[in-house]
């Protein structure tokens, strides 16, 4: 398994010695976002043309502020260069391919879930019971560490593939 240090700086690339600080908790997931992009088979029918950009989407509050950006700048996968896009509403969500529902939403997500029914939107959160309540990965905190889990179910109804190795890093959280 790759170590946390390791992962930091396949992303990131090193900065020198002057930006040893570590990284906060929304950079990480940050970083786990683009990775679950490398791991997720779409359709062909996700994708407008075969170039398009992958969408990687915010719904409700944006805990990650610029650093989701930061992360994805100049990166694509499959072809697929990565933009963010913050949703104001899941009309705007359904054009997405991954999409992060902030805990701000937390009140709407069966309505969201609802919504995004019959679309190929990978759900990412990181609230309680959200895989089981139709979300595809959740973020949670075990001890100091990001852990996430993941309802391969919802993902597969939704017509993505979730590769083997990602699935085999996916944990349950201990409630």
């Amino acid at each position: 398994m790759i170590s946390l240090s390791l992962f930091w700086l396949l992303v990131f690339g090193s900065s020198g010695p002057a930006q040893e600080a570590k990284p906060t908790e929304y950079q990480i997931k940050a970083a786990f976002l683009f990775n679950f992009a490398k791991f997720i088979q779409w359709p062909p029918s996700a994708f407008s043309r075969p170039a398009a950009p992958l969408l990687i989407g915010i719904l409700g509050e944006n805990p990650f502020h610029d650093d989701l950006s930061r992360v994805v700048q100049s990166k694509s996968v499959d072809e697929h260069p990565i933009s963010v896009v913050e949703c104001h509403s899941t009309a705007d969500a359904i054009h997405c391919h991954i999409l992060f529902i902030s805990s701000s939403e937390r009140n709407r997500l069966p309505e969201i879930i609802r919504s995004l029914k019959g679309t190929c939107v990978l759900t990412v959160a990181e609230m309680d019971h959200f895989t089981e309540n139709g979300g595809m990965i959740n973020f949670f905190l075990d001890s100091t560490k990001i852990r996430f889990e993941i309802n391969n179910d919802a993902a597969a109804n939704a017509g993505l593939r979730i590769s083997s190795k990602l699935l085999a890093l996916a944990v349950h959280p201990r409630r």
